[in-house]
Parts: structure tokens; C-alpha cells; sequence
């Protein structure tokens, strides 16, 4: 076969984040690992880090299209044998369209398939498999469905250790938190805020994608035997969570890296389409639960209902290694760092069976 073409359509930036082009350049680095050409369609807004992990793959980023016939039309003028759509905003009739052109078709998706007719779906999430909403029953293409499809980058599965962390009783406890890439809905300060309200001692790193994020962090003020510090967003991050004894995080795409990485992690549900995966992760005991964000926000009696609820799980964590360790142990059983071959390994056998003849 000769050297397979793929594009991927995703867009990051402040107010999407960067969840969509993380696990796109984890299946661009799987191609390219393959001997496939890659180039990446979208907008990516005010991220210098993202471009130049892009550039550093020798991955090129040209503009995305958003109609079903742009997707075509770039599709055809570069000679595309597979698109890969990564959005919630793109035009649903897109995948129809591409497959109807001949380019194979992959949609990401997150439960909801938004009625994209592709040839190959993948929901990543955790228990996506399961019976339900979003399973994939209705769909007309192929499911890849679950964890074991995660998609990871080099650097996290590089860092993955290869047995499961020890239980380690620390009096400070290193705490790293973070909240994607750009952390559009501002839930660095909120969580820096219950972090030292557990009143125990630690030093917490919080990664900050904004500089008014930033400034919110700056301005709380560490308890007794608490240190907080503020760090860009650093391409470091699968070490910096290694070396954690605690990760506090979004439910979002970071998730399978920090169980990819065995890490004890503490997610907060921040936007809605998170909230399946975030209640799933939690009731397996992949990680602990601090809420949804709007909840731990509130005013009145129950935000500070929530707040407390937090701060308490979160001290329960700091002072328990066996808890942190049980947390680790569960998560990294879960995702084993080959989700993204897995997904590759069906794109290949599917355009290799579609070029047999008859």
C-alpha cells in the first residue's frame, strides 16, 4: 500500500481548551510512527506550546474547514485517504460527506455522535462500551469504545511506569494541579482555594494556562506548612506528575493520561460533557470525586456545603497513602498506553480490506 495521507480536524484555543488536538496529536504520532504522511486542519488561538509541538513533529497546520463540502474540497486537494474529526462544532454532515467522496472517516466522540454518519467512531470514555445513551448501538459505522482506546502521547506513555506506584507516607505531600491546557472555565483558583482549606500541609504546583489565572492563584494565601506555586502550561507535564503525590485535575482528557501514569488522582467535573465519564471514573475507583465546578462556585449554604465536601475528601487523600495507593493501583490497570495503536490498527486494516478488489 502506498504511504497513506491522513488529516485531522480539531481546533484548541481559550475557550475550547485543548483536549481535541492532545488526543489528535497522540493519533498523529501513532501515524506518523506508521509511515503515514499527517497534517492537521483547525485553528489553534493563542497556544505557542501546541504549535511548536506540532512543528516539532514536522506536523503542518493549515486552516480547518467547517461545511460538509470544505471538508471535501480539502480533502481532494490533498489527496486524503483518511480524515480524522475531532469537534462539537463541526458541520455533522461532514463524515457523510467525506465517506460518500471515498476518504475514510473517524469521528471522536464524547457519547454523543451528533449524527455523523462515519466509518469508524471512537469514544474513548471510560465505560463507554456499557449500555446506554451515546453506546453506539444506532450507529451505522464501527465502535471503538472504552479505555482501552485512550489516545496518549509519546511523552505520557514514555513515562508510564511499569509497576504500579508504592504507597509512600510523606508529611508534605507535592500536590500538582491543573485543568487543561488553557483552563477556560478558571477552575485553578477554586480548587487552589479548597486545597488549603484541608489545612493540611503541602507543596502544591497549580498549572496556569491564562495570565489572569495566574493572578487569581497569586492572590491565595497558603495556610501553615503550605506552599503554592504557579507554572505555564510546560511540555514537562507527564513528569511533573510522576514526581506528584497527589494530582488534583479535570475530568477531561487528562484523565487517561494521569491512570495511564498510575497517578492518585482527585478530579472535578467542570463542564457537562464530562459529567458521565467524570460519575463513571469515580464509581469504579479510578479517582476521587470533589464534585462539579458550578457546585464547589456557589454562594450560600450549599457552596460552602460543596467546598467542605471537597477539602474533606482531599485531606482524606493527603494524609492516607494506602488511599492514594488503592486510587493509583486501579487507575493504572485501567489504561495501558496502547489505546491510540489499537485505533491506528483498525484504520489500516479497514482501508487496507477496502482496496482489495471485490
Amino acid at each position: 500500500m502506498s504511504t497513506l495521507r491522513v488529516g485531522l480536524r480539531c481546533d484548541a484555543g481559550p475557550r475550547r481548551g485543548v483536549g481535541h488536538l492532545v488526543r489528535c496529536l497522540a493519533l498523529a504520532e501513532e501515524f506518523l510512527a506508521r509511515g503515514a504522511d499527517v497534517t492537521v486542519f483547525g485553528t489553534v488561538e493563542r497556544l505557542d506550546w501546541a504549535t511548536s509541538e506540532l512543528a516539532a513533529r514536522g506536523i503542518p497546520l493549515l486552516p480547518g474547514p467547517d461545511s460538509a463540502a470544505e471538508l471535501v474540497e480539502v480533502a481532494r486537494r490533498h489527496d486524503l485517504d483518511v480524515l480524522v474529526l475531532d469537534s462539537y462544532e463541526l458541520d455533522p454532515a461532514g463524515a457523510g460527506a467525506l465517506r460518500a467522496a471515498g476518504v475514510y472517516t473517524l469521528a471522536i466522540i464524547d457519547g454523543d455522535s451528533r449524527g455523523q454518519v462515519a466509518d469508524l467512531y471512537l469514544d474513548q470514555n471510560f465505560g463507554a462500551e456499557l449500555p446506554g445513551p451515546g453506546s453506539g448501538a444506532a450507529l451505522p459505522g464501527r465502535l471503538l469504545a472504552g479505555s482501552g482506546y485512550a489516545l496518549l502521547r509519546d511523552t505520557v506513555i514514555s513515562a508510564r511506569p511499569p509497576v504500579v506506584p508504592p504507597a509512600t507516607a510523606v508529611s508534605r505531600p507535592r500536590v500538582l494541579a491543573f485543568f487543561g491546557g488553557t483552563d477556560a472555565v478558571g477552575a485553578a483558583p477554586v480548587l487552589t482555594r479548597v486545597l488549603v482549606a484541608t489545612g493540611h500541609p503541602m507543596d502544591l504546583t497549580v498549572i496556569v494556562g491564562r495570565p489572569e489565572i495566574e493572578a487569581e492563584v497569586d492572590d491565595v494565601a497558603p495556610g501553615r506548612g503550605q506552599t503554592i506555586r504557579a507554572v505555564p502550561p510546560t511540555t514537562s507535564l507527564p513528569a511533573l506528575i510522576t514526581e506528584a503525590d497527589l494530582l488534583v485535575s479535570a475530568a477531561g482528557t487528562s484523565t487517561w493520561e494521569l491512570c495511564c501514569l498510575g497517578a492518585p488522582s482527585a478530579l472535578v467535573c467542570v463542564v457537562d460533557n464530562q459529567r458521565e465519564s467524570y460519575t463513571r471514573v469515580v464509581r469504579h475507583g479510578l479517582a476521587a470525586g470533589l464534585g462539579e465546578l458550578p457546585e464547589l462556585t456557589a454562594g450560600g449554604v450549599a457552596g460552602r456545603a460543596a467546598r467542605a465536601t471537597a477539602a474533606r475528601t482531599l485531606h482524606g487523600l493527603l494524609s492516607s497513602p494506602q488511599r492514594r495507593a488503592t486510587l493509583a493501583a486501579r487507575a493504572w490497570s485501567t489504561v495501558d498506553g496502547q489505546g491510540r495503536a489499537r485505533v491506528v490498527d483498525a484504520v489500516f486494516d479497514a482501508v487496507r480490506a477496502a482496496a482489495v478488489p471485490g
